[in-house]
């Protein structure tokens, strides 16, 4: 794993003194010069190691999620000691990458691309925001296949196309391939993103969710840092660590 563990601080005092309402902008933000806001930069974002936990100092939690039967019995039988696949190096996927905590995101955008590059694992996705659509025929991945428009001055991501071999989270929430992803970016003053992620299954889920965040500029200097992931990690597969 890295060698370097960035913890997340967030206060109460700090959020409520910079999100003045929830996705809405500054009217100085930075922009872009065609006129939309400028998203890049490098990014801290809350540990979610649990999707029914949002991480806003206003939110209790959003609650178990509405399971399907076939999702209530496919988590309750979820066991990470056994077999957690980022244990051995294979991709966290969209949503875990999302959760995952104390790892930078760096975004870079221009007009036809918004790219998310993620500290951990040295992964990167990227967002098509030229209008383009889905491909009509699309080759299941493990981070989907995603296009981005904005509404008005949030940015708004649609990844669909998932391999179904990930979890959302730390504690192992399931997802099959017809997951789809909404998520909204709204860049609330210029250290700030509100984030909301939508999640729709409906092999694993009775009913859309939704969860929120917010994401933290890194300090003038700070960048992405170099992460190794280790496929044969012998702590792991005999037994060290669980």
């Amino acid at each position: 794993m890295s060698k370097h563990f960035r913890p997340v601080l967030l206060t109460t005092a700090l959020l409520a003194g910079s999100i003045f309402a929830w996705g809405q902008s500054a009217p100085d933000i930075p922009r872009m010069p065609n006129g939309k806001p400028n998203l890049q930069g490098v990014w801290q974002h809350p540990y979610v190691p649990d999707m029914t936990q949002d991480k806003l100092p206003d939110q209790k939690g959003a609650g178990p999620l509405p399971f399907s039967a076939w999702g209530a019995d496919n988590f309750k039988n979820y066991d990470p000691a056994k077999f957690d696949y980022t244990g051995h190096c294979l991709p966290f996927g969209l949503l875990r990458s999302m959760n995952v905590g104390g790892y930078p995101i760096q975004i870079m955008q221009n007009d036809t691309y918004l790219a998310e590059l993620f500290e951990q694992n040295t992964w990167f996705h990227v967002v098509y925001i030229d209008g383009r659509d889905h491909p009509k025929d699309l080759d299941p991945t493990w981070f989907g296949n995603s296009v981005g428009k904005w509404d008005g001055d949030t940015m708004v991501v649609d990844t669909i196309g998932f391999n179904g071999k990930t979890r959302l989270d730390t504690i192992g929430h399931p997802h099959t391939d017809q997951l789809h992803v909404i998520e909204r970016f709204t860049l609330t003053d210029r250290n700030h993103i509100a984030y909301e992620v939508t999640i729709d299954d409906p092999k694993a889920y009775t009913r859309p969710f939704n969860n929120k965040r917010i994401f933290t500029r890194m300090k003038p200097g700070e960048e992405l840092i170099e992460y190794s992931c280790e496929e044969n990690n012998r702590d792991l597969t005999q037994g060290h660590i669980k």
